[in-house]
């Protein structure tokens, strides 16, 4: 079954593009590597977050320059990615697993995050308004449910395969409507605001949820000052979902891919405030993984999307 596949897997985040404005390159004539990011918060901050990677890498690499690529969506980071015009971006698993299903040789996952307790996975969550009188997925029969972009793991996916058996039934049955929020960050906000009854979005699940926990979206927010926890409910949780690679380009040559491997599996330790910006939250390291650790979602993706 889908469900115990998702499970046994033990069991989430983002992207970015070009456009097609840049021609794929060979590896060893590359003079510039390209950074996706993922949509799904203000470009400002994601801009910001990944600038000590544009001063630390030419070094590392041999290369003249690095460059960022903020995508408005995920599927921006996606199509970068398969076209061959970007070299390294971090994904959700459901973004990985789209990049896979459309071309399983476009890009390699070598690494992902390790959360505070060691654990390799994190949780959608879906919180509703403290003053909403909503306190139970039981409260939200009949209400406007909302996803935070359709490539998302946590934000779809998994709330999609996994929300039919906690309400027993299918989705569009339960909930009067749902709709998407246009990333994480926006989503929380049309929460807040009253645009949709709840909304799914990322978490460690680490920590206290009046911190916003340890890591993810709400604690982004938080630590951004945009968004005061009194005001949210948490209301479901969802089973453990692989923690989102860190994927390269499958054509860069090996000797920068291990450069590069080399220097992210380092960076908790050599820069940790450059660590912390790019993952959004306090996590313990990277470890390596290949595409075995994210079979289960590829497979509930296909499933469930297709594609």
């Amino acid at each position: 079954m889908l469900k115990s596949t998702l499970l046994g897997a033990v069991a989430a985040a983002t992207l970015l593009v070009t456009g097609g404005a840049i021609a794929p390159v060979q590896a060893e004539d590359l003079n510039e590597f390209r950074i996706g990011i993922l949509g799904g918060e203000n470009e400002a901050d994601r801009l910001r977050n990944f600038q000590c990677l544009t001063e630390k890498l030419p070094e590392v690499l041999g290369v003249e320059k690095v460059s960022l690529f903020p995508a408005a969506d995920y599927d921006g980071v996606i199509q970068g990615l398969l076209g061959g015009t970007l070299d390294y971006a971090e994904l959700g698993a459901s973004g990985y697993a789209k990049v896979y299903l459309n071309d399983p040789e476009a890009v390699e996952p070598i690494l992902t995050t390790v959360q505070t307790d060691g654990s390799t996975g994190y949780y959608s969550v879906m919180v509703a308004r403290s003053d909403s009188g909503i306190a139970s997925l039981e409260d939200m029969k009949g209400k406007k449910l909302g996803f935070a972009d359709p490539d998302s793991t946590s934000g779809f996916l998994v709330p999609s395969v996994t929300l039919p058996e906690a309400i027993g039934g299918p989705i569009d049955g339960y909930f009067a409507e749902t709709g998407f929020g246009g990333g994480h960050e926006n989503l929380v906000l049309e929460v807040v605001k009253g645009t949709f009854d709840a909304g799914t979005t990322w978490s460690s699940g680490v920590g206290e949820f009046k911190d916003g926990y340890t890591s993810g979206n709400l604690r982004k927010m938080v630590d951004k000052g945009i968004l005061d926890m009194d005001d949210l409910v948490q209301i479901w949780q969802s089973p453990l979902i692989p923690n989102g690679p860190v994927v390269v380009r499958s054509s860069l040559n090996d000797n920068m891919k291990s450069k590069f491997k080399n220097f992210m599996l380092e960076l908790p330790e050599t820069d940790r405030d450059c660590f912390m910006a790019i993952q959004g939250g306090d996590y313990k390291s990277f470890t390596e993984v290949n595409v075995d650790f994210y079979k289960a979602i590829i497979a509930a993706r296909k499933a469930k999307i297709g594609s």
